[in-house]
């Protein structure tokens, strides 16, 4: 086992009223956690609701949210972002955070699940890879997708077929621990300026 497990960050992108993704994403950070080489944070949006306008100085309420969050991203060595897909795209949410917190990504690993309809969220995560290249952050190709989400869990929460989302999950978990090791290092040894 490895002295010092990859913090890894995972963001519940959803914060509309009677959303899937708590379930999506307490699945993955269960399979995630019976790893040795990861070290899981649930970061729910829904549950520290960052201030919707952009500014130097948020009112107090936001200021608190923004001191809760910020420091979990920061403290983390790589993410899964877990996304739907509303209009083709991801959640408003998911880019007040990517905006909030334009630093705390930089030269970081970032992985995506996502769930949805007949695309199973894929279109949020082409589109989350291009505004994560901006920030400096390093996307892994494979993820974790479910289509038709809502049937592809039980009443317990769990994956009806449980096979193929654990292997998923598995390969995306390697190359998160894989790049957000080579990239702790890097930065610990070179400092990254963008």
């Amino acid at each position: 086992m490895p002295d010092h497990p990859i913090q890894l960050a995972v963001i519940v992108g959803s914060t509309r009223a009677g959303r899937f993704g708590p379930t999506v994403a307490e699945w993955f950070a269960a399979h995630a956690d019976r790893r040795g080489d990861v070290t899981v944070d649930v970061v729910d949006l829904a549950e520290t609701p960052l201030p919707d306008r952009l500014s130097h100085r948020p009112e107090p309420e936001g200021a608190r949210a923004l001191a809760a969050v910020g420091p979990r991203l920061a403290a983390a060595d790589a993410f899964v972002v877990v996304t739907p897909e509303y209009n083709h795209s991801y959640p408003a949410a998911v880019k007040n955070a990517i905006d909030w917190h334009y630093t705390e990504w930089r030269a970081k690993p970032v992985g995506f699940v996502s769930y949805g309809g007949i695309s199973g969220g894929l279109r949020a995560v082409e589109h989350l890879r291009h505004v994560f290249a901006e920030l400096h952050a390093v996307t892994v190709r494979d993820t974790v997708s479910f289509h038709d989400a809502a049937r592809q869990f039980d009443a317990a929460g769990q994956p009806t077929d449980p096979e193929m989302p654990a292997v998923a999950a598995d390969k995306l978990l390697g190359q998160l621990v894989w790049w957000g090791r080579a990239l702790r290092s890097a930065r610990a040894e070179y400092p990254y300026t963008a």
